[in-house]
């Protein structure tokens, strides 16, 4: 038995996953941490919601510009970062084109450089019967859902809206997606959607 594959993402509630100016240094765009106060100051249901995620988590796909921010000096360590208070973080996949030659977080990533399902393959072999989640950036996960390589679409959606930034789904025309509710969970810091992916 293999585990789901889930796109897992934080939103604002008129669809952007950073702010603007999202770089190394601001990885949520500029005054963008907002997006993320259900997970570092959330209701104990939002901390239920993000320990059962990586609980269930086998191996993590994301994209250079999100591994960039992350293996920054201001990204995760020890104490931050997906499955940081586990005794063994799951295995990470970094679709890139270019490779960095040397990185901070050690070896638990690989870089995948000839696209989302090479990615998903190996990501799959690491995970065993734990989930895949693809947790971004938002190019990565639409990807993932325009390519009909996801079987579930987790949405926290943050009380705020930003007027700009990156977007989950484009603005232009694109892959039309029927959804399945599963799962709403509200909090005052969220509302947490979980739809199946049909087609």
């Amino acid at each position: 038995m293999t585990g789901q594959v889930i796109v897992d993402i934080t939103m604002s509630l008129d669809g952007y996953v950073t702010a603007s100016g999202a770089d190394v240094e601001h990885g949520l765009g500029v005054d963008g941490e907002p997006l993320h106060d259900w997970v570092f100051a959330g209701t104990p249901d939002d901390g239920v919601i993000l320990d059962e995620t990586s609980a269930r988590t086998g191996a993590v796909i994301m994209g250079r510009r999100t591994f960039d921010v992350v293996d920054g000096p201001q990204g995760w360590n020890d104490a931050i970062g997906y499955g940081a208070d586990r005794n063994a973080p799951p295995p990470v996949f970094v679709l890139t084109h270019h490779p960095p030659r040397t990185w901070r977080l050690g070896d638990r990533f690989t870089f995948v450089t000839d696209g989302p399902r090479s990615a998903l393959r190996q990501a799959r072999a690491a995970a065993g019967e734990k989930d895949v989640v693809v947790m971004g950036g938002g190019d990565v996960c639409h990807q993932f859902l325009a390519e009909g390589l996801v079987d579930l679409l987790h949405l926290h959606v943050a009380p705020i809206v930003l007027g700009a930034g990156t977007r989950l789904f484009p603005a232009e025309d694109g892959r039309r997606l029927r959804l399945e509710r599963v799962d709403v969970v509200s909090t005052p810091a969220a509302h947490h959607l979980s739809y199946r992916v049909l087609s």
